[in-house]
């Protein structure tokens, strides 16, 4: 252990989102295929759709989108190679670039709902309508014909594409999320991969040091929740896009508090069925419903 120069230890960091970034990318690169291993790196985030790289391909070359990829790669050489790398001596042809698109993603038939649509007025009440057919009779047989909603597959994580451009100055895949077995004769596949071992002791770090705060060690069913939103984070965890924030430590958070007052409004409302019964039946209820004289307040999420 380290110490300061007045003799106290100093403070170690067990997680930032320095680390965290970098095992969300490892994990990411598992679900995925590139034709060179090294391709796996990026360099810059677009969010242009596919169809249109060709033709802004001139306006990405022009932009500032260029420069800050040189620069961000010319940063990892020089700590890797451990020489100063100028950015302006980089190709463009090295450059890699991630792009977000669901394009490679099959599609299929949408699921039916869980739990019911709630009615609207409209559905409730039945309105008289005009001979509309008798005017179009055209339209008659659209409304008639069956339409399938057609959805992309559920993914754990925005998918995405590598691309390279090549010395004609046109975009070229070199990688592909979801995918296995080459870039052109592979087929997609969302289950080949799996998270780091690091990363899942990083969600069981948070998930331990946000439970032993002040206002939620003191519950009995402090466990549960701590189970809870473990299985929240397997769940949501590589969810996490790089192209809109580079604080993965605030996202988890968020979703550890999600389902830390997720059990909580669940076991409130258990006791106060309870409570409720007690009262009923002429018992002393709970002392938290003998010391707020009501029910308890939930919390939102």
């Amino acid at each position: 252990m380290s110490f300061t120069k007045s003799g106290t230890p100093k403070k170690v960091n067990y997680l930032n989102n320095r680390d965290i970034l970098k095992e969300i990318h490892l994990s990411k690169t598992s679900y995925c295929y590139f034709s060179k291993k090294e391709y796996h790196r990026y360099d810059a985030i677009i969010d242009t759709p596919l169809e249109a790289l060709e033709t802004s391909l001139d306006c990405i070359l022009n932009h500032e989108i260029l420069q800050e990829a040189k620069e961000i790669r010319a940063a990892r050489l020089s700590v890797e190679t451990g020489e100063k790398v100028d950015p302006n001596d980089i190709p463009n042809t090295d450059l890699v670039f991630r792009v977000m698109t669901w394009d490679h993603i099959p599609v299929a038939v949408k699921q039916p709902r869980k739990t019911p649509k709630k009615k609207s007025a409209k559905d409730l009440f039945v309105f008289e309508d005009t001979a509309q057919s008798d005017v179009y009779p055209e339209l008659e047989e659209l409304v008639k014909e069956e339409v399938d909603d057609m959805v992309h597959v559920k993914v754990n994580f925005p998918p995405f594409q590598h691309f390279k451009i090549d010395d004609k100055k046109s975009f070229v895949c070199i990688g592909k999320s979801h995918w296995q077995g080459g870039i052109k004769g592979g087929s997609f596949n969302k289950d080949h991969g799996k998270i780091t071992d690091k990363l899942a002791r990083m969600y069981i770090m948070l998930c331990e040091k946000y439970a032993m705060k002040y206002n939620w060690r003191g519950y009995t069913y402090n466990d549960e929740m701590k189970n809870s939103a473990i299985l929240q984070l397997t769940y949501v965890g590589l969810r996490f896009n790089e192209a809109k924030s580079a604080n993965p430590f605030a996202y988890y958070t968020a979703a550890i508090t999600n389902s830390f007052c997720r059990v909580l409004n669940t076991e409130k409302k258990s006791q106060n069925i309870r409570d409720d019964i007690l009262e009923i039946n002429g018992l002393n209820p709970s002392w938290s419903r003998q010391g707020s004289g009501s029910s308890s307040t939930v919390y939102e999420e």
